[in-house]
């Protein structure tokens, strides 16, 4: 297919206008700007970017918004909210919740998502049939509502950081070691659209020894690594407590940091940490939203940046999908804590909502360029929020007042997968989700 685009960012900091976009076998064979529209081609009036990249995704908790908002005090009681949803998944009720969640995310532009998969099992802790049976429900979901997948998936193999068994419904999260992990993973195969990686749940979830083979079988693999890392001050007090050591000074002498590695969150991190995170090129994956949300607090992304970590974005948790808010909150909550504005651009905030993202998933995407994988996202400049965009900067427009409702068009891989506003493939995303919910906690 071919697109022309009215305005285009194309990496940097400037936007051009009338661009040309043609595409061959899902990727981008050239790119030109001042250029009148061919006849056929097809026509994205706004802003077109890169599509978005959704670097961290738990797409169960999609059933739990707005369950969680009253009377649940901190982390520690909304994850018992959380667990209850888990607790009545099976691979239908994951297919039918996850194509709905990531239909939405399509809607508000993301062409790829992580998903730290760890809800591997039945509810007893026993293997399903198929002992891959939940990520295959996942996979299906995202190829279904037309966005790239890359599964995470977890190792997760104890209830807290002192050792304890798994009990109840975090039994189904386990295979038992890291090595009946390593062997279930290894039946799993990349595709068109789908991208196998792997994840070490937290320093609470997974022994030292795990952490390593894990850490060890994924670069063997060569693919993306991804680990919670300091979301909560109590994570940090009981790693010291057990190994005498903040949590990413753990990771880092277990071989878990480094480059292809993500650590989600990195919320509360000493000096030391920030330095090793920055040294190792360890990206950082942050979700201001879902963190907010949980109380979490804000990171220290402006030091991470300054020492060398690449910053990525997730919607995690679900408490909305609109990775542009996730973006503006970079430097809105840097804000916050400094005093002053104007830490990011608005092209950098969109580098961490795109090509970082993507880079930390595995694909070559997240930039409009020849050879790259053709995903793009087109916002309205004509809403009630971005109205004004022409006659001033449309990316910072769009960046620092859109929203995922302002989303247009997207296109993952050549196919247009949301046109005018209205996903193609799934005509009722709002009650797809409204079904999908109320049959899983129904349940």
């Amino acid at each position: 297919m071919t697109f022309h685009c009215e305005y285009a960012w194309l990496g940097g900091t400037g936007v051009a206008e009338q661009v040309l976009i043609e595409v061959a076998d899902g990727r981008i064979t050239r790119v030109t700007d001042n250029t009148p529209a061919p006849p056929g081609a097809h026509r994205l009036p706004g802003l077109t970017v890169p599509g978005l990249a959704n670097t961290h995704s738990h797409v169960f908790h999609r059933a739990i918004r707005g369950r969680s908002q009253s009377g649940v005090t901190d982390f520690w009681r909304w994850r018992d909210v959380m667990y209850d949803a888990a607790g009545h998944l099976d691979p239908d009720r994951m297919y039918a919740l996850a194509r709905a969640t990531y239909a939405e995310m399509a809607l508000s532009g993301i062409t790829a998502v992580g998903e730290f998969h760890y809800v591997h099992h039945n509810p007893d802790g026993t293997p399903y049939d198929d002992p891959n049976a939940m990520g295959g429900a996942l996979a299906r979901a995202a190829a279904d509502a037309g966005i790239r997948l890359t599964l995470l998936d977890t190792c997760y193999l104890m209830a807290d950081i002192d050792g304890r068994r798994l009990e109840g419904v975090q039994r189904r999260f386990s295979d038992g070691s890291a090595e009946d992990w390593a062997r279930r993973t290894g039946a799993l195969r990349d595709s068109d659209r789908l991208r196998i990686g792997a994840a070490v749940h937290s320093v609470r979830a997974v022994p030292r020894e795990a952490m390593t083979f894990v850490a060890a079988d994924a670069r063997r693999r060569g693919v993306p690594l991804h680990v919670h890392l300091s979301e909560q001050p109590a994570e940090n007090a009981a790693c010291r407590q057990r190994y005498g050591r903040t949590p990413t000074r753990l990771l880092h002498e277990k071989g878990v940091l480094g480059e292809g590695a993500t650590a989600v969150h990195a919320t509360h991190l000493d000096s030391a940490d920030i330095a090793l995170l920055g040294g190792s090129r360890t990206g950082v994956c942050l979700c201001p939203t879902t963190e907010r949300d949980l109380a979490d607090g804000i990171g220290p992304a402006g030091r991470l940046a300054a020492a060398g970590t690449p910053l990525s974005l997730g919607s995690d948790a679900h408490m909305m999908i609109d990775l542009w808010e996730e973006a503006r909150a970079i430097e809105l909550d840097e804000r916050l804590i400094s005093g002053r504005r104007g830490h990011w651009t608005a092209a950098e905030l969109l580098t961490a909502a795109t090509s970082a993202g993507m880079t930390a998933l595995g694909w070559n995407a997240g930039t409009i360029a020849a050879g790259r994988l053709a995903d793009l996202a087109t916002v309205r400049l004509d809403s009630p929020r971005t109205a004004g965009a022409r006659a001033g900067d449309p990316l910072a427009h769009a960046v620092f007042a859109g929203t995922a409702a302002d989303v247009s068009h997207v296109v993952t891989g050549g196919e247009l997968v949301v046109e005018d506003g209205r996903h193609r493939h799934i005509e009722d995303v709002g009650g797809a989700l409204d079904k999908a919910i109320t049959t899983l906690l129904a349940s």
